[in-house]
Order: structure tokens, then sequence, then C-alpha cells
């Protein structure tokens, strides 16, 4: 499967918002670290990632995120996951990256 990254800013908030869709894998990752990269250079705010259509993500999918959250704190931003499916829930459980990444619902 694929990857589908749709990003926009929100001005009136203040922060990027990311929907994933598909999978994050050592074949997308790249994909997703250029986005990151991208939008962090442009303007360092929070990032709001929307997964509730994100199926999967692998240890190098979690790489880019921590990546980009360590950029992040150097300005006191944060990232936000939402909407994650059970799967991905239990992964940031397991790995201890629910307690780095502020994860709601």
């Amino acid at each position: 499967m694929s990857l589908q990254i749709k990003k926009d800013f929100n001005n009136e908030n203040n922060y990027w918002l990311v929907e994933l869709v598909g999978e994050v894998d050592v074949y997308t990752a790249g994909q997703l670290k250029e986005v990151f990269m991208g939008i962090i250079e442009e303007k360092k705010e929070d990032i709001k990632i929307d997964a509730e259509k994100l199926e999967y993500i692998d240890s190098t999918g979690l790489g880019i995120l921590i990546g980009a959250l360590k950029r992040l704190k150097q300005e006191d931003k944060n990232i936000v996951i939402s909407n994650i499916r059970p799967n991905i829930k239990k992964l940031l459980n397991i790995t201890g990256l629910d307690k780095i990444f502020i994860v709601e619902g």
C-alpha cells in the first residue's frame, strides 16, 4: 500500500494539520520525512497528526516522528497524534512513545 499525506497550516490556531492515509513503512518513510522537514523549515509550530486513516506504521516511521519531535522541542513545540487506530495505539504504548507524543483519543 502507499502513503498519502495532506498538510495544511491552521493560521487561526497556529499549528500544522497533517493527515496520514495508508501505511508508513521503510518504503514510504522518506516521503513522510520530506514533508516534515519541509513544514518544520517553513514554520516551527505544533504538528497535529490526524491518524484516522493511518493503517500501519513501522519503526522507520516512528523514527521519523521522533526526529521531527526533537527538532520541534528546540522551540518548545509538540506533535499531537489524534484518531489513532487500536493497533497503532498499542504500538505507541508498547514502545513508550505514548509518553513523548501527545496522544488524543
